[in-house]
């Protein structure tokens, strides 16, 4: 272990109701603010979003929840 190496993050498990399928990355129309979440069909809405502001961000996303992207 580095002196400044990152600790792993604990894996968190998928929202209730929700699967890897259910991943979705949107844009701001404005501002083209990018975020990524779990997307609800019954409410058209990004749910536990973050904010995205380089690949990077999106790969943590999937390695955050313990999955592997397509």
């Amino acid at each position: 272990m580095g002196l400044f190496s990152k600790p792993k993050a604990k894996v968190m498990p998928i929202p209730e109701g929700f699967s890897p399928e259910d991943i979705r990355v949107e844009a701001s129309v404005c501002t083209g603010e990018r975020t990524i979440g779990f997307y609800s069909p019954e409410d058209r809405r990004l749910h536990f979003a973050e904010l995205v502001r380089s690949p990077e961000d999106i790969d943590t996303f999937y390695e955050k929840y313990g999955i592997k992207k397509e």
